[in-house]
């Protein structure tokens, strides 16, 4: 949150908790309603002090418009959800999540005892990869084996390509091929 939204909203908060307390105790018959109204009506009709609540109100309203309507924060879920922005000082460079899921299929079809892979590619704030891969493998393969060297080549290779690191490579071996018969 930006500096401004932060102080609106503890103004905000601090507003509301000093409304309801007033409007607990009027209700408890601890506060006398004619001098609220009477300190209100001062307060509103008072050339200065009108002009002030005024100009509260009216800013209050607009950032409530804004934080309704304008999530500053959507831009930034954004882009986390296409991919990682990358920059530098020449530019800047989007690496999209299916750049990166491309990578992991082509390392993993590498593989001979991999059939067929999906994978699935998940960015923290941080830019940090978490690669989740479906794997059908053939009916020859060292599952073990397979994995280990599947998670070590594909943290080597995206981060060869993309320079990003891989925090994990989750492996489910959704099937084993049946072996095919040769005649």
């Amino acid at each position: 949150m930006k500096f401004i939204e932060k102080a609106t909203l503890m103004i905000y908060s601090t507003i509301m908790l000093i409304v309801s307390i007033i409007s607990c105790l009027l209700i408890f018959g601890w506060l006398d309603t004619e001098l609220i109204g009477s300190i209100l009506q001062n307060i509103l009709t008072g050339v200065t002090s009108g002009k002030v609540v005024l100009g509260v109100n009216v800013v209050f309203i607009l950032l409530s418009i804004k934080c309704i309507f304008f999530d500053s924060s959507s831009k930034q879920k954004e882009t986390s959800k296409q991919g990682v922005l990358l920059e530098n000082e020449s530019g800047k460079l989007m690496i999209s999540k299916e750049t990166i899921e491309n990578l992991v299929n082509s390392v993993a079809l590498n593989f001979q005892s991999a059939e067929d892979v999906t994978t699935r590619v998940e960015l923290d704030k941080e830019n940090n990869v978490k690669v989740y891969i479906n794997l059908i493998v053939n009916a020859e393969a060292i599952i073990k084996d397979l994995s280990a060297n599947l998670q070590a080549k594909i943290k080597e290779k995206i981060k060869t390509a993309t320079d990003l690191d891989v925090k994990e490579v989750n492996i489910t071996i959704k099937k084993v091929a049946e072996k095919k018969v040769e005649e």
